[in-house]
């Protein structure tokens, strides 16, 4: 079911039993696959293929030229930068098929991915995380994880607004953009406070 209320650039394909939300737009030279289902606010850039059967959450925002595969769920509010690559299948090769084998990847609530990063699959990628640009992300990332590199390693936490977190002798950061305090609990986990 496409909202009335969604938008759609008359160059795009739109498959046979996709949902688009209420408020979400899809750019010029999209393809959305069957089965897909994108929430409400949705931003899909140009040149993006989804699907099929992919899920995106609420207010996820896909910057150009981004292909998301089956296997691959955005959850609320993830930012997708342009160019990001997603894969599914750990080992392809063209003359063997491999669909069984799809490897699920899960980025959760929050979570921003910069430009032309490699997400392998497999991985889960936490709430608020913020993936470098040119990042290859190989292996799960905490929530509030700062990772950068190739491959990506965690260089420190950030907060609901992407800033920086500096942890205090007792383990405690504050975010002065919206007042947001965070607690480290351990070396790969901090919780937000308020």
């Amino acid at each position: 079911m496409i909202s009335p209320e969604a938008w759609i650039h008359e160059s795009s394909v739109i498959d046979p039993d996709v949902h688009l939300g209420a408020q979400s737009k899809v750019w010029l030279f999209c393809h959305l696959l069957s089965g897909t289902r994108i929430g409400e606010r949705c931003s899909i850039g140009q040149n993006c293929v989804i699907g099929p059967r992919v899920h995106l959450g609420h207010g996820v925002r896909i910057q150009n030229n981004v292909s998301v595969f089956e296997g691959v769920t955005l959850k609320d509010d993830v930012f997708v930068g342009p160019s990001v690559v997603f894969t599914n299948i750990s080992n392809p090769r063209a003359f063997i098929p491999r669909k069984d084998r799809f490897q699920p990847t899960v980025v959760e609530c929050g979570a921003s991915l910069g430009a032309n990063c490699t997400i392998r699959c497999g991985v889960t990628i936490g709430h608020h995380a913020l993936i470098g640009a040119g990042s290859v992300v190989t292996k799960d990332v905490p929530s509030f994880a700062l990772v950068l590199g190739n491959p990506a390693r965690r260089l420190g936490f950030v907060s609901l607004a992407g800033n920086r977190l500096h942890f205090n002798a007792d383990g405690l950061a504050s975010d002065p953009t919206d007042q947001s305090r965070y607690r480290l609990v351990d070396a790969d986990t901090v919780e937000l406070l308020s």
